[in-house]
């Protein structure tokens, strides 16, 4: 039997459409991700709904929003994915060029009569947000707010797009929302935008520029050390006492000294070793696994990897106070092991006083209060145990390439910028340069209504500083010993671990400038957490730059020859 005429072209034109879908571009856009200068990158949106039900969402446009001026484009995005979920993108009409900033400029006039204001008010009584894309990166922003009292409502007018961009690919996207309107009937609002454009990839070369620049000279001032070190052997024992010795290599009796304090000092470096691999371990899971797309998942999993990860702490802080010949290493264990949870905690529980004080949804229930304390008595204590133990017997006894001198050498006077306070403060300039873009991003998904998704770029911002912390800390443990001063251990780690001191001032601009947080409430979450985030970062940058520091002490001074 012959398929009717009418079924035959339904048929085909249905093939047709799926061809269509699934054929790839021969032109560069976002279906291949690839941009030339100047070319055209569009602004998809996509939904709006409220922002505590994810599953509730409507057309963009069915808000009383306006369109941009810009009427037609080169292509539409829609894939055979997208018309399955019944995803609908629509054009948004902003003009943007690829690596083509746009001034703040107004795109269109919102006539704000009774009915578009009454949508307005219902969208932001709900707590909506909209949804848009660019290169298929989502972006997320807030319709609007309400004031305290919740009798006046206001529009967020103007979107501050951020686009960071590597060669000819767009990498991460961020919106900010300014321009608080107040809705009043029977007005003119105007929505405007602006666009920046920055490469991603500028400011990772230049970092590493600079640590290969300052490797290099390192390497070559060390070489001319060796060769005037070999050349005094040489020399007899009367030329040797009437030569003008000086350098590295008059320390090498004091250099493996105990630490002041070796206790705290080893508690620090295991937890920062903890820290480093608790951050590597999640960015890996959530690149692979998408934790943001799970409301609390992220947190979540940073809770179990930290407790399963207690072994790293033991091991290394455990091991290092060995070395230094720390007797109480049972006191050590306990401070290496609650050191982290006693200081997120106590700032929880004092944030959370204030949350139960104002009635505030963030209060922390007393139930997980209690699942809080027993993961750290009934987990993370016994685990740091096991790695203590192991790192005592496995590499706690001190190998030294020199011996350490009975009497401390005295420490002769230096010019003011050779001090160990004077280093410190300068050590963390360039680690907090090289994730000064990255600490943004990071922020942003904190304190506003963002997501972020770029875990891969994370993972090369945590490789670029890690390395960046080792160059700088190596770099300033040298000049120290080259004065003579062999108090290279905790110079190292706190010219490493001051990059959180510029990392907590940078969140006093970011909550200046870029939130509108307000009250004792708000502003002590924030402050915080933020001191929170600040000291773990800087803990982990000190075990970093101090193992990196170590490893390069060790080895300088097993190839000079000591008497």
């Amino acid at each position: 039997m012959r398929p009717l005429p009418g079924a035959l072209g339904v048929a085909a034109a249905a093939a047709l459409w799926l061809l269509l879908l699934l054929l790839p571009r021969t032109r560069a856009d976002e279906h291949e991700h690839t941009y030339q200068d100047k070319e055209e990158v569009v602004l998809w949106m996509n939904t709006v709904g409220p922002y505590h039900n994810r599953q509730e969402t409507y057309k963009y446009f069915s808000l009383p929003f306006c369109v941009g001026s810009k009427k037609s484009i080169s292509h539409y995005h829609e894939t055979l994915g997208e018309a399955l979920q019944g995803v609908e993108l629509e054009f948004s009409g902003l003009d943007i060029k690829f690596k083509d900033d746009v001034m703040p400029a107004t795109y269109c006039e919102i006539d704000l009569d009774k009915e578009k204001r009454d949508a307005f008010v219902y969208a932001i009584k709900n707590h909506y947000w909209y949804q848009m894309y660019i290169d298929d990166l989502p972006i997320w922003g807030i319709v609007g707010e309400a004031d305290e009292n919740g009798e006046d409502y206001y529009l967020w007018t103007y979107k501050k797009l951020e686009i960071g961009f590597n060669g000819n690919r767009i990498v991460d996207v961020n919106l900010t929302s300014e321009g608080k309107v107040k809705l009043v009937p029977n007005t003119k609002i105007q929505m405007s935008y602006s666009i920046h454009w920055f490469s991603i990839f500028n400011s990772f070369m230049m970092v590493i520029f600079l640590v290969g620049l300052v490797s290099m000279i390192l390497m070559r001032t060390l070489r001319k050390d060796y060769a005037r070190y070999s050349k005094e052997e040489e020399m007899d024992d009367m030329d040797r006492d009437l030569g003008d010795e000086y350098g590295w290599k008059q320390v090498h009796g004091d250099v493996f000294r105990p630490s002041s304090h070796p206790l705290i000092f080893s508690s620090l470096i295991g937890s920062g070793c903890q820290i480093f691999a608790v951050s590597l371990i999640v960015i890996i899971v959530a690149m692979i696994e998408d934790l943001y797309t799970e409301r609390g998942s992220m947190l979540s999993t940073a809770i179990f990897v930290y407790a399963a990860t207690s072994p790293v702490n033991g091991y290394f802080g455990g091991s290092l106070y060995a070395r230094q010949g720390g007797r109480r290493w049972i006191k050590q264990m306990f401070i290496g092991a609650f050191l982290i949870p006693a200081m997120v905690c106590g700032t929880a529980f004092f944030i959370n006083f204030i949350a139960i004080y104002y009635h505030a949804s963030r209060a922390i229930p007393f139930g997980t209060m209690v699942a809080v304390c027993c993961i750290c008595f009934f987990v993370i204590l016994p685990l740091n145990l096991v790695g203590t133990i192991l790192g005592r017997n496995l590499s706690g006894q001190p190998n030294f390439p020199c011996r350490v001198n009975a009497v401390p050498r005295p420490i002769p006077e230096k010019k003011w910028f050779m001090e160990p306070a004077v280093i410190v403060c300068l050590g963390g300039i360039l680690p907090f340069g090289s994730i000064f873009i990255e600490m943004y991003f990071i922020f942003t998904s904190f304190w506003a209504y963002k997501i972020y998704y770029v875990y891969g770029f994370m993972m090369l911002v945590l490789v670029i500083l890690c390395i960046v912390t080792v160059c700088v800390t190596i770099v300033c443990t040298y000049f120290l010993l080259n004065a003579e001063d062999y108090r290279w251990q905790w110079t190292s780690f706190l010219s490493a671990a001051s990059t959180a001191i510029y990392v907590y001032m940078y969140s006093f601009y970011y909550y200046f400038f870029k939130t509108k947080m307000y009250g004792l409430f708000q502003t002590s979450f924030y402050f915080g957490y933020m001191a929170v985030f600040s000291t773990a970062l800087g803990i982990m940058c000190g075990a970093i730059g101090y193992m990196g520091t170590s490893a390069f002490v060790r080895k300088i001074y097993t190839n000079v020859k000591i008497d």
